[in-house]
């Protein structure tokens, strides 16, 4: 593709230098440039790709696109050509999205964002899709769907990377898919991974206490998530086949502190959802450190009637166009919201509510959360992602209303993450469990030892004692067993934190890591066993 074509993708061009080039590939890694590519110079946390612009060029690359000003480079002029924009990594997922001819112009683009709940979300959202007859694909942080093609997306990944992006859209296009669906977080938001990504619908789910050691506070998160919502608008406007415009429409949970700030932003519409206020006492467990209430004001989408049991939901669904009830294996009040929100996005996109509760109650659950993982014990063993206050809370919750017995919960708190959360998951863990034991989750180059003790001494703060209802374990798999032995008959083991992820972070080394693997050894007496035993004075030698 002739470099002319590319940047003429680009919002702002501030400069341009040297002539026009035909472009090999795209590339934002010096090391993989090859004769023929365009680079992107993205300044990173630690490293600026503007220092390896020299490199690229020798490796071949006949354009660049950076930040800096010409004169600021240390590259042979004339060598190649040279564009200026103000956001490099925003320019790189433009760039990317022409050089697959823009495929989520050829789609009905459905993002999901929020703390908690957003791949839960938009597996259903993908579920009420296919209820509906519609061919979409969709890409998670557990999965992408590309057809009859499902595979996994990584093992620690959030947003993919704008290549990945363009990618997965460009062969749903190919597949002959309608529409699609993204989970999108706020660093995928934050770093512009999803620029050159035409929204049509944006939801989210909640946004409280999380990632504050990439945003550096609550606010910017708070902004990170908003910018979905912000490019609604300013989005490519597609032509559906009778000729009108497809409305860009922002579905919002009312029960969420996040609808204050995002109900000012403009949308051709608004979906608003949230269960009703004389059933949220009931489901939500409202109290100290309890969710925000709900704030008054119309719900186009909401729930009554609710009802759990240890293995189901059923509740009524209320829609714009009727009612329907439903029935889904998923627990847990938390559930009740992210139904909401597919149940908005599936009304943003005019589905009647059959295919809507059709839709809900074939997704059958998602791996690690709340998997139920069974062995033939007499209490219930859980893997839950649960890795946020809020998360913690809603698991621990939903766990007490599987059993009469004792709620056991496992979980820790990620190294070189945001540090408050780990006091304030020790109070969450103290105040709703019955026997808490802290361990390790990711750890990383931090002292494993003083992670823990934050957590522990929250959960004392609590009235838990350290040796009678309060334990520390660093190894995770011993933590696990630990808690199974502990188990009587009617009691629930919750392991959070880890879900689905296939690794554990020590030091700067990924190893392979599968709760799931580890409560099913515990179920059998034994330990997952491949992490490394001298946890913390190993890593701060």
């Amino acid at each position: 593709m002739r470099l002319t074509k590319l940047i003429a993708a680009l919002p702002v061009v501030m400069a341009r230098t040297g002539g026009d080039a035909e472009i090999r590939a795209i590339s934002a890694d010096s090391r993989r440039v090859q004769p023929g590519d365009l680079f992107v110079a993205i300044p990173g946390v630690s490293v600026d790709g503007h220092r390896f612009i020299a490199q690229a060029v020798a490796e071949g690359a006949v354009a660049v696109v950076g930040e800096r000003p010409p004169q600021e480079l240390a590259a042979p002029w004339g060598a190649f050509t040279y564009v200026r924009v103000p956001n490099a990594r925003e320019a790189w997922g433009w760039l990317c999205a022409a050089w697959r001819d823009f495929p989520s112009r050829k789609l009905t683009l459905v993002g999901v964002t929020g703390t908690d709940g957003k791949t839960t979300t938009t597996n259903l959202v993908y579920c009420i899709l296919e209820a509906a007859g519609i061919n979409a694909g969709m890409v998670s942080t557990v999965n992408a769907r590309i057809g009859a093609k499902e595979s996994d997306t990584g093992l620690h990944t959030t947003t993919p990377d704008p290549p990945d992006v363009q990618r997965y859209l460009a062969q749903m296009v190919e597949a002959g898919a309608t529409h699609a669906v993204l989970e999108v977080t706020s660093h995928g938001l934050a770093q512009r991974r999803v620029a050159g990504c035409d929204f049509d619908v944006a939801a989210v789910t909640n946004i409280t206490h999380e990632h504050l050691d990439a945003h550096g506070s609550l606010e910017a998160y708070q902004q990170a998530k908003a910018r979905l919502f912000k490019g609604l608008t300013r989005a490519f406007r597609k032509q559906e086949p009778c000729g009108a415009g497809t409305p860009k429409v922002a579905v919002l949970n009312r029960d969420d502190d996040s609808f204050r700030y995002l109900s000012a932003i403009p949308a051709d519409r608004q979906i608003v959802y949230g269960i009703a206020p004389q059933h949220r006492r009931e489901t939500d467990g409202a109290g100290r450190h309890g969710p925000t209430p709900a704030l008054p004001g119309r719900c186009d989408v909401s729930a009554s009637k609710v009802h759990f049991a240890p293995n189901a939901t059923s509740f009524t669904l209320h829609l714009p166009t009727g009612e329907v009830e439903i029935e889904t294996p998923l627990v847990g009040a938390y559930n009740v919201s992210n139904v909401l929100a597919a149940a908005g996005v599936g009304v943003a996109l005019n589905l009647p509510p059959h295919v809507i509760a059709e839709g809900v109650a074939a997704m059958q659950g998602i791996p690690g959360r709340m998997e139920r993982i069974e062995a033939g014990q007499d209490f219930v063993a859980i893997v839950d992602f649960a890795h946020t206050p809020n998360a913690l809370r809603r698991a621990l919750q939903a766990a007490r209303a599987m059993v009469s017995g004792r709620v056991i919960v496992v979980f820790g708190s990620a190294g070189l993450r945001d540090r408050e959360k780990r006091t304030m998951m020790g109070h969450v863990a103290g105040e709703l469990a019955d026997l808490v034991i802290v361990t390790a989750e990711d750890p990383r180059t931090e002292s494993l030892d003083e992670i823990m003790a934050q957590s522990v001494v929250a959960a004392t703060e609590e009235g838990k004692r350290e040796g009678a209802d309060l334990w520390r374990v660093a190894d995770r798999g011993e933590a696990i067993l630990r808690a199974c032995q502990m188990a009587r008959a009617g009691d629930v083991v919750i392991a959070c934190g880890k879900g689905h992820e296939q690794s554990m972070c020590f030091g700067d080394i990924e190893y392979p890591w599968d709760d799931r693997e580890a409560m099913r050894r515990a179920l059998r007496g034994e330990t997952l066993d491949t992490l490394p035993t001298h946890h913390g004075a190993e890593l701060e030698k």
